[in-house]
């Protein structure tokens, strides 16, 4: 027997490193943190709907102050109040200039504009009556959306800020010159006072606070929906670490049974025996098959686009990959319809390729007699349908798409090879979608952007 050592090929380097490094964990969760909406964005939307409060208190004031200085004919320093008034819209048309050019509101400039409009409220009341005023309980209104705004430190120092404002009114104010009348009638003006005051806080209250809860919830809801993302990108990258290596480990032996497949060739006992030499042709089939497939492995794990990739069309793309699936699988059941329709360059992508195989594999493990592979155009989208004859996929596998371990074939560790496809295509900027037919079957869409796929990541129509 020939020496192993002068006749190794090199395919224990020819695989070379993983090709999947912590680099690309890093590069994911980047992505992610760039793409994750921050308390600051938040803010901002909270900050709009201060502003809005504010117009509402302009408009409340003056037609408060209107009301009990020319109906009632209680007298109120006019100017004062309207100097007030005049202040805050000032405030809010410079606010809404500052927002436009901010890109992000931060905790403490809210903390600003709650403290600004205690302040505004508090020169209202001193000119007012003070502590008398019944108005005084929109002091409450503030505290409150400081809780729900501010974290907790800028919450209480509004509170304390509200506390020494109120206790500064109970010194220092401008007494109301009523007219005279009767304590019945100056007991009813009050109680009209606090009846309104309690209204406009409530309704104040329930309208803002609803709306700046439900940008929490929309802020919340979509960190789950990142978090859930990152999770996924993680298991992603574990899996393409495990399965680089594992290919890198398998080049060795791979090329040590080459050789030694090599080595029986060249007996004359084995070489004269026709059924061994059947087999000894079989094993070599099926030898170079796992090498290509180790091979793509490491090709496709973890490289950017375009390593390993060449230029071709839409037609060959599909039509090549076809014919390679069909050769690999010894199966001729694969229906292949083209209405794409005129042929497109595009970059012929590994992660994409094996991405198809994995869709067409799991059809053609359930539906043996048929399975059909229809390629179409969709405005600016490569669409291509796989479909089977098998017995479709459950109802709770269609709500849980694409997520991991969601697999009706009952084996551990099985839903991958969706949930990698589904990835994948979002990747390539796409979606992937399922349906059972109405009476046998399923199929599986994958639509693809044509701008991603095309060469030099651009696309004319």
């Amino acid at each position: 027997m020939l020496e192993r050592s002068s006749n190794r090929p090199d395919d224990g380097n020819t695989y070379g490193e993983p090709a999947v490094t912590l680099q690309s964990q890093a590069d994911a969760r980047s992505e992610l943190i760039g793409a994750a909406p921050t308390d600051d964005e938040t803010n901002r939307k909270n900050m709009a709907l201060l502003i809005q409060l504010r117009w509402t208190a302009v408009v409340g004031q003056i037609v408060t102050i209107g009301g009990v200085h020319f109906w009632l004919g209680i007298p109120l320093p006019i100017t004062r109040m309207g100097a007030v008034i005049g202040a805050l819209v000032f405030l809010n048309v410079s606010s809404l200039v500052w927002v436009r050019h901010r890109a992000a509101i931060t905790n403490n400039e809210l903390l600003v504009a709650l403290m600004l409009d205690v302040a505004a409220l508090t020169a209202q009341l001193y000119l007012s009556g003070g502590a008398t005023n019944p108005f005084t309980s929109l002091f409450l209104l503030q505290v409150t959306l400081g809780a729900v705004l501010l974290d907790a430190r800028s919450t209480w120092s509004l509170v304390a800020l509200t506390c020494a404002c109120f206790v500064w009114l109970t010194l220092a104010y401008r007494p109301l010159d009523l007219p005279p009348n009767p304590l019945s009638e100056t007991y009813t003006l009050t109680v009209t006072g606090m009846l309104l005051g309690f209204a406009l806080n409530a309704v104040l209250l329930v309208v803002f606070v609803t709306r700046i809860n439900r940008n929490l919830r929309e802020r919340d809801a979509h960190l789950a929906a990142l978090r859930q993302h990152a999770a996924e990108q993680d298991h992603i990258v574990r899996m393409g670490l495990l399965a680089s290596g594992a290919a890198h480990e398998l080049g060795t032996p791979l090329a040590s049974l080459s050789v030694i497949l090599s080595d029986w060739r060249r007996m004359p006992d084995l070489a004269g025996d026709r059924e061994l030499a059947e087999d000894l042709t079989e094993m070599e089939t099926s030898l170079q098959r796992c090498k290509s497939i180790v091979t793509g492995i490491l090709v496709s794990a973890g490289e950017a686009r375009g390593e390993g990739s060449s230029p071709t069309t839409v037609t060959a793309f599909v039509t090549a990959l076809v014919e390679e699936w069909r050769n690999a699988r010894s199966a001729r059941t694969l229906y292949f319809v083209n209405t794409f329709g005129e042929d497109v360059a595009i970059v012929s992508d590994v992660a994409l390729k094996q991405v198809i195989f994995n869709v067409l594999d799991n059809a053609y493990e359930v539906s043996r007699d048929w399975v059909e592979l229809l390629a179409e155009r969709e405005g600016d989208n490569l669409v291509l349908s796989i479909s089977d004859r098998g017995p479709g996929f459950a109802p709770e596998m269609l709500a849980q798409l694409g997520k991991p371990y969601q697999s009706s074939k009952g084996r551990a560790g099985g839903g991958l090879g969706l949930f990698l496809v589904v990835n994948v295509v979002r990747k390539l900027g796409g979606s992937v979608t399922a349906e059972n037919h109405r009476k046998r079957g399923a199929t599986v869409r994958l639509t693809l952007p044509l701008a991603t796929l095309a060469i030099g990541g651009s696309f004319d129509a």
